[in-house]
């Protein structure tokens, strides 16, 4: 599974906000759950990558309401 590590550079659509980005007590670093493919990983390196389509805005409110 290929995954975005600790990236320095702020993606497009912000991936600190993003619910696919967790943190990795292995690797001891946050990362990308998406598996992206080739092409896509070689856009995001190439930083040609825009708006990522995986984006998803990570609200824990919007958790907590369902909870209720």
């Amino acid at each position: 599974m290929k995954h975005m590590e600790n990236r320095k550079k702020p993606c497009a659509s912000n991936c600190e906000t993003c619910v696919n980005y967790d943190y990795n007590e292995e690797a001891e670093c946050y990362e990308c759950r998406v598996s992206l493919d080739e092409d896509e990983m070689m856009k995001f390196l190439s930083d040609t990558f825009a708006d990522c389509p995986y984006y998803e805005y990570y609200d824990e409110y919007k958790i907590v309401k369902k909870q209720n």
